[in-house]
């Protein structure tokens, strides 16, 4: 994998109801993206969303948060890659993991949904192209499937929640190395720094 990221998608659900809950950890990450590179997230309704661009080693990345709720990402996603001619394999989804404890975050390339619904419609929008990149932020996992909805939806604890950004930080200081195409010395840098 070795091409160059040309957009970098948070997902989350809009309103103040959601703001820093687990579920809007990928959101966290692209606003603390523009704030890392001091650009401006603004309301752009053409993309269902709001977006911005940054530099990162050499390249010139899209950053979008979608405002459509979680499953209906893929709206705002197809919107913004079908206007700038993006294909997927140039796109890198941030989104909470269940299955990753909080404080991991890890880069990944293609792949299902995994049963989360943001993925799910993005995989859809992009006529089932799983073909993009993804990064996983760890959110644990409540223990139980049925407290899944109820616990992605709540914010985390102050210990846990310092976990997620740590991992959030450690993603922005991975970019510059995923935005350039060298994927597997970001995933190096990611994965070792856990472990």
């Amino acid at each position: 994998m070795d091409t160059p990221i040309r957009l970098i998608v948070g997902l989350g659900n809009p309103g103040a109801e959601y703001a820093r809950t687990r579920h809007n950890a990928g959101a966290d990450f692209v606003t603390e993206l523009a704030r890392h590179h001091s650009a401006d997230l603004a309301p752009e309704s053409k993309f269902f969303g709001h977006s911005g661009r940054i530099h990162v080693a050499g390249a010139d990345i899209r950053l979008l948060n979608p405002t459509t709720f979680m499953n209906r990402s893929g709206q705002a996603v197809a919107a913004m890659a079908n206007f700038f001619k993006i294909p997927p394999e140039a796109i890198l989804v941030a989104h909470d993991e269940l299955d990753l404890a909080p404080g991991t975050v890890r880069l990944k390339h293609g792949g299902g949904h995994g049963g989360h619904n943001g993925l799910r419609d993005i995989i859809k929008a992009l006529g089932n192209n799983k073909n993009f990149a993804r990064l996983r932020i760890g959110i644990g996992h409540p223990g139980s499937a049925d407290q899944v909805i109820g616990y992605v939806l709540k914010k985390a604890g102050g210990a846990e929640q310092q976990l997620v950004d740590q991992s959030i930080g450690a993603a922005v200081d991975a970019l510059p190395l995923a935005a350039a195409g060298d994927w597997n010395r970001a995933m190096r840098q990611l994965h070792t720094r856990q472990s």
